[in-house]
């Protein structure tokens, strides 16, 4: 997955950017143009490594019917709308935001440019060209907990949290909800870095989870640190965004992972068909976009398999989501009454933690 023809560098303000355009000698002049922007590189294993494994997902089907460019290492800032400014005016037919903070930048641009089609991950806003796109994390880091509640001997997980924002909330409550689920006695210690990717950083709070006892982590942060970190204090981790086993096999419970091509594929048929459509999609277990999977049978109880298999058939079926009642908060209140789901809306403003979860948000 990490390699790519580097064609050319840009200098885009203060960014230094790869611009990598895969081209095949028979492609038509006139394909359509699909650009992917990306926070970080392949390289980080996690969020840029499986958004870059979904685009090579769509080359592979699309073939010569589409010209595909991705460039790398694009701030969440100001940079990101030169970027996208520049991508739109290349001529491209779609161009893609691979992250949260490029949201306005992007939207920006969108509005100069109303014959292009601008998809962005994770976001929340809307325009007759920009569409929004997401896929349930929560319910892979649901899975994960409901393994972790298994093989916990301490009673306490570990999570090293990226950015405040209710993208990660909902995965740090996931996860202690699939735990609690079988193991009641079962605390979650979060750390946050307030960084996608810094694994130094990722690293210290993995280390600093284990000194208070987490003997299982997760993480929403982008790189390989935890769980190899996880591996040389011989405890626990699960992988994020793509199958990261390698990094630690032995300390490796199962990797949570996003397939970002599900989504890709589907957008871009609807694009040549002339059916693209802006409405906002949030694809989970039941579209195949996320899981758990590579799951560690020799360190996971049978039982807690059988478990996460259950689990796992509920949300596939559609008829069952984590956020369903009852679910309360650290003070005890119930935010979710036995028999409701939290609706999407709420679930992407989610702003406080659930019983089980220790600390509170950062202010």
């Amino acid at each position: 997955m990490k390699k790519r023809t580097t064609l050319t560098a840009i200098a885009l303000g203060a960014a230094s950017l790869a611009l990598g355009v895969t081209l095949t000698p028979a492609q038509a002049a006139d394909a359509p143009g699909v650009a992917f922007v990306y926070l970080g590189n392949p390289g980080d294993a996690g969020w840029t490594f499986a958004h870059d494994q979904g685009s090579k997902e769509a080359e592979a089907k699309f073939g010569n019917k589409i010209k595909i460019t991705r460039v790398e290492n694009v701030p969440e800032s100001a940079d990101s709308e030169r970027v996208f400014r520049d991508l739109a005016n290349k001529g491209n037919k779609v161009i893609i935001g691979s992250s949260f903070g490029y949201q306005d930048f992007e939207l920006k641009v969108a509005k100069d440019f109303p014959d292009t089609i601008f998809l962005h991950a994770t976001g929340y806003k809307k325009a007759p060209n920009f569409g929004t796109y997401d896929v349930r994390m929560y319910q892979g880091a649901y899975l994960a907990g409901v393994a972790a509640g298994h093989v916990t001997k301490s009673n306490t997980l570990g999570f090293v949290a990226s950015v405040p924002i209710p993208e990660v909330i909902r995965n740090i409550n996931a996860y202690t909800m699939g735990a609690r689920s079988v193991n009641p006695k079962v605390h979650t210690k979060v750390i946050w870095i307030n960084s996608w990717f810094d694994p130094g950083k990722e690293k210290q709070a993995a280390e600093t989870l284990i000194g208070q006892g987490a003997d299982v982590l997760l993480q929403n942060t982008d790189s390989s640190a935890t769980l190899a970190t996880a591996s040389e204090k011989h405890v626990h981790a699960f992988g994020w965004d793509s199958d990261m086993k390698k990094f630690g096999p032995d300390a490796h419970l199962g990797s949570v992972v996003a397939h970002w091509g599900v989504y890709y594929n589907s957008a871009i048929q609807q694009v040549l068909d002339g059916k693209w459509k802006n409405d906002p999609v949030w694809w989970g277990i039941p579209q195949k976009a996320v899981n758990l999977e590579d799951m560690n049978a020799s360190a996971i109880p049978a039982a807690g398999q059988k478990d996460v298999e259950a689990k796992r058939e509920q949300l596939a079926s559609g008829k069952w989501d984590v956020f369903t009642g009852p679910i309360k908060d650290q003070s005890g209140a119930v935010k979710v009454p036995a028999g409701k789901t939290l609706g999407d809306a709420d679930l992407q403003r989610l702003n406080w933690y659930v019983e089980g979860v220790d600390g509170s948000l950062p202010k």
